[in-house]
Order: C-alpha cells, then sequence, then structure tokens
C-alpha cells in the first residue's frame, strides 16, 4: 500500500533534480500532513538557504517541475514557500481498491530480508512472571509479528534464567518436598512464588539445608545427571506455567523458542578464553573483566564488563556474551533485538561494546535494546500489591477479565450471548484492552496501569478497537454479505469517505516504522486512527440504506478494507477481535 508520503517525497525529489540539477536530487523532502491541504512539502526553505535565493521563488520554481497529476488534484504555494498537495480522490480511491483486493492489503515484503532474533518475556525458572515481563512479552511478541509480517526471518529467543546457584536450594526443597509432589502438580511446587519463598527461608534459616544446597550446585556445574534431572523437573513444571499464561495472553512462544541460560553453559569458558587470546579480558581485583572503552565512574575511573567472577564463576554478562557470540556465528543473524527493562541499558551498551572490541558485533549486525519501562500504579509508584508485594502477572489478568465482563455488560448489544459465548468474548475483551493499553504508549515509556480507563469502551482502548471490528461485521451480517465478497468498486464522494480511504493508505508505512524501529506503539496509534476514521464514516455515511446500489457498494467495499485493516493490525500486535460483541 503506498503511503501518499512516501509517493510525493519521490516526486518531490525528481523536481529538485529537473530545476535545480542533479546535485539536488538526493536532498530528503520533508512531506508531512497539512491544515491547508492533504500534505505539504517543507522543501524550499532550506534548498533557498543553499540557493542564496527567495523561499517562494524556489516553490514556485518545484511546482513547475512537479509531476504530479496522476495523484494529486490541486498544488499551491503557500507562506513564505510551502508546497500544499491536495491527492486526488480518483487515486485515492484506486489505492484503497488495490489494497482491498491484495491478499496483503498493499504491503509489499521487504526487499532485503533480515534474519532477526527477537529476545522477550524471559521469566525465571521456578519463579512465578510479574506485572514486569507483561510488557516484555507483548511488545516482543508484537515486534515478531510485525517484522514477520513484513517478510523477515524472524528467530524468536525466550531467554529464560534457568541456570545458577539458586538452583541448589531449589533441588534440594523440591527433594524435602517430595519429587512426586512434581508430578501431581502440588500446590507446594506449582505455586512458584511459594515454593521459591519457601526454599529461600530454609537456605537462610538452617546451615545444613545451605550447605546441602551449595554442593548441589556444584554437582550441577559439573553434569551430574541426577542432579540435571531434578533440575528439569523444575525447568518442566515452570514451563507448564509459562505455557497457560502465553496461551491466555495469545503470545506465540512455545517451548521451541526458549534458549535458557543453561543452553549457552558449555560456551562459556571458550567465549572467556577468546576474550582472552584477543587481550581484551585481564584480570582485575582478582577478577578477569573487560574495559570498553568511553564507560567511566563518577570519579572518571573506567567501568568494568566482569566477564568471570574472582571466585571463578562466570555471570549474566559472560552468558550475554556468548550469546552474541553464538547468534553472529552460528545462527548468522543480521539484526538483534532485545526487550529487556530499561534499567539495563548500561549493561547492554557496555556488553555490545565488549562483543565490537571482539569483532562478534560488525558493520553488518544491528544490536539494539528495546528497552520497556515500568509500569506504575495510579499513584504514579511501581505497580505493587496492596500488602507492598510484587503484582502475580496470572492475577492481574483474572482481574482484568472480571473488570472486563462488568464493562461489557453496559454497552448496548446487536444481539444476544450466551454464557459461553459471553465468556469468550470477555476473555478476549479482558485480554486485549491489558495488550492495548501497554502497546499503545511508546515502550521506554512508563505508563500507568489504570483498570478503568483500558477496559473502557471509549477513547484509545483495546475494547474500542474491538467494538469498531465487530460492528463492522455486524454491518455485513445484517446485509446478507459476506466481507469478501464487497468488492466495490470504491468511489469517494463523501468528505468522510474520503479522510477513511486515505488512512487506510497509511498501513504500510505505519507497519515499516512500527519494524524499523521496533516501536510497536506506531501500529497502535495508526490502528487507533483507522478506528476513529471509520466512527465518523459510520455516522455520517449510511451504508445499507445508501442512497443507490453504486454507493451501498462502494461503502460496503470501503467497509470491508476498514475491517481487515482493523484486524489485520490488531493481529499483529497481539490484540484479539471477536466477530461479535
Amino acid at each position: 500500500m503506498p503511503d501518499p508520503q512516501l509517493v510525493l517525497a519521490a516526486r518531490v525529489q525528481a523536481a529538485l533534480a529537473a530545476a535545480f540539477g542533479p546535485s539536488h536530487a538526493d536532498d530528503d523532502p520533508v512531506i508531512r500532513p497539512s491544515q491547508f491541504a492533504d500534505l505539504q512539502a517543507n522543501v524550499a526553505l532550506p534548498m533557498a538557504k543553499k540557493l542564496g535565493r527567495k523561499p517562494r521563488d524556489v516553490a514556485n520554481e518545484i511546482v513547475a517541475n512537479l509531476d504530479v497529476a496522476d495523484v494529486v488534484s490541486k498544488v499551491e504555494v503557500s507562506g513564505p514557500g510551502f508546497v500544499n498537495l491536495t491527492l486526488a480522490d480518483g487515486w485515492i480511491a484506486a489505492e484503497a481498491q488495490r489494497a482491498l483486493e491484495d491478499p496483503r492489503l498493499a504491503v509489499p515484503e521487504a526487499e532485503r530480508p533480515q534474519k532477526v532474533v527477537v529476545e522477550y518475556s524471559s521469566p525465571n525458572v521456578a519463579k512465578e512472571m510479574h506485572v514486569g515481563h507483561l510488557r516484555t512479552t507483548i511488545v516482543g511478541d508484537a515486534i515478531a509479528r510485525i517484522l514477520e509480517f513484513l517478510g523477515h526471518d524472524v528467530v524468536r529467543d525466550n531467554h529464560v534464567g534457568d541456570w545458577g546457584t539458586p538452583f541448589g536450594m531449589l533441588i534440594e526443597h523440591l527433594l524435602d518436598l517430595g519429587e512426586d509432589a512434581a508430578a501431581r502438580g502440588d500446590s507446594s511446587v506449582s505455586d512458584l512464588t511459594a515454593f521459591y519463598q519457601a526454599a529461600r527461608q530454609k537456605f537462610d534459616a538452617d546451615p545444613a539445608f545451605a550447605e546441602r544446597s551449595r554442593n548441589r550446585v556444584v554437582a550441577l556445574q559439573a553434569g551430574d545427571p541426577e542432579t540435571l534431572r531434578l533440575w528439569q523437573v523444575l525447568v518442566d513444571v515452570s514451563k507448564r506455567y509459562f505455557n497457560a499464561v502465553y496461551t491466555r495472553l495469545g503470545v506465540t512462544l512455545t517451548d521451541d523458542d526458549i534458549k535458557g541460560e543453561s543452553f549457552y553453559n558449555d560456551l562459556l569458558a571458550p567465549t572467556v578464553a577468546e576474550l582472552e587470546d584477543k587481550g581484551i579480558a585481564v584480570v582485575s581485583d582478582g577478577a578477569l573483566c573487560a574495559f570498553p572503552p568511553g564507560f567511566t565512574g563518577r570519579e572518571g575511573e573506567p567501568l568494568p564488563v566482569i566477564i568471570r567472577k574472582s571466585d571463578g564463576g562466570y555471570n549474566y554478562s559472560t552468558t550475554d556474551l556468548a550469546t552474541v557470540r553464538y547468534r553472529v556465528d552460528t545462527e548468522h543473524v543480521d539484526r538483534m533485538i532485545y526487550v529487556v527493562g530499561a534499567p539495563q541499558a548500561l549493561h547492554f551498551q557496555m556488553m555490545f561494546a565488549v562483543a565490537r572490541m571482539a569483532g562478534w558485533l560488525g558493520d553488518e549486525v544491528e544490536a539494539e535494546h528495546a528497552q520497556i519501562g515500568n509500569v506504575l500504579g495510579t499513584d504514579g509508584k511501581i505497580l505493587k500489591t496492596r500488602a507492598g508485594g510484587t503484582v502475580k502477572l496470572a492475577e492481574l489478568l483474572d482481574e482484568a477479565v472480571e473488570r472486563a465482563g462488568a464493562a461489557f455488560d453496559q454497552i448496548e448489544h446487536v444481539e444476544e450471548f450466551d454464557d459461553a459465548a459471553r465468556a469468550r468474548i470477555v476473555e478476549a475483551v479482558g485480554m486485549g484492552a491489558v495488550k492495548y493499553a501497554d502497546l499503545s504508549v511508546a515502550r521506554d515509556s512508563e505508563y500507568i496501569f489504570d483498570f478503568d480507563r483500558m477496559i473502557s469502551f471509549n477513547g484509545k482502548t483495546g475494547p474500542y478497537l474491538q467494538y469498531a471490528a465487530a460492528r463492522i461485521r455486524s454491518i455485513f451480517r445484517r446485509g446478507g454479505v459476506a466481507p469478501e465478497d464487497a468488492t466495490g468498486p470504491i468511489v469517494l464522494g463523501d468528505p468522510a469517505e474520503r479522510a477513511l480511504a486515505l488512512t487506510l493508505l497509511g498501513f504500510g508505512a505505519a507497519l515499516e516504522q512500527a519494524g524499523a524501529t521496533a516501536e510497536p506503539h506506531k501500529l497502535a496509534t495508526y490502528v487507533y486512527s483507522v478506528a476513529d476514521a471509520y466512527t465518523t464514516f459510520y455516522e455520517n455515511c449510511p451504508v445499507l440504506k445508501a442512497p443507490d446500489d453504486a454507493t451501498k457498494a462502494s461503502r460496503l467495499a470501503l467497509c470491508a478494507a476498514t475491517l481487515r485493516t482493523l484486524e489485520t493490525g490488531l493481529h499483529l500486535l497481539g490484540v484479539p477481535t471477536p466477530e461479535r460483541m
């Protein structure tokens, strides 16, 4: 689907070359929406400075060489030298028709597809997921979906915390409870938070248990078969829990996507050895460290990346460096996106710097930290329970569905629902509300988790968008027409029709921007703009009671194009769209 801004930018570039010579063909004209026309080209002012001429004279010469008759119905120079462009109704209608007829809504696949690894969710084994995992999980999943739709080879990577010293105490606690408790699904094991807390309390209070735990860590790291078997029991219990949460959220992660810390265990020593051989890792205060240039402390002293601790143990930095090395050497990725909390920004900056020093990250490989901001309560502080504890993700989702049900019962419904249908719809509304509220804000921003706002069927919310899609489907049911049979042709008459069709043409550009920057909120914002434009269209342009058959056919086609755009966009965000509401 061609973005009008990109189409016209190319035409303006050609006009620059024709008017002022090929040397100006690479100048990047700024094309943006305008209150005076559909779009405005701001290129004359910067060009005038380069040429030493008046901006309006430059603008007039650009217009004289501008070939846009097939796209634009009106071109005029305004103000100090802006070029205002009004798109032709026929061009907008033809492009909307082309999108309607294309299985991909006229969104092209990437000319140069990349292999992209998206690391997201990353919970810890034997610990319940909390509200902090909500953002990394759903933002990462949206990034993966968007990039995949654009034609990239996406590798989903769930870098779970499944290795390290805590597993000594967890395995010993499991043995104390009885291994069969895990097989039976007893709450003493399946309640992961309680299980972890009980193990920690015993470790702190019982010296004998603590000693057993330390010995078990040694056995685990040495690859003792029985210890590894018990470790796997804990991993399997956790996987069942993770998958239940992922299924409920509609997240596309599977067990095959898990590459936990344990996966890289055998790669740690070779990674450290290579850093030593290259002179990057040196001993400092007993620990093996790398000192990437440009990172200093308050006193100006070089900041270290600890590669191996003074006791000989490895840490997160070691594992992350081994991960980069594996992804480049074995998986041959072109781009790595780490969807991880913003507090880890310095860690990733320094880790990437060390990887570049080692030659693992060259110009041909992109590595980026897609920072995730905190979730705040309505008091503006980090979201906590009333008792001050961490909010469990499962409990948060339960409350979302409960509140969605109450809100759902208050709105006007076109038809009746039985209890089973209502339960399915309310579950989808609850999940959609939580996910869209998160995805609609910039991922690196903090946002306030406010049920009253996110569950509302009005405003920039998931339920509003879901209801918009369901309302379109209800039109087709009442008209006895399948959306796929509404083929137009699209003809624009009413201003609301034109505004809706023009908005639909921005789908491809919104996807490109969201994928290029790993920022799903750009797609979320666009999808809302579609629903908003459709609401105005719905209020001003009767569809089933259109004045004539041609207008009815055109408006049904616009409805079909809108429905597909809404549902495709929401699907790429991971937001479900019930057919009836």
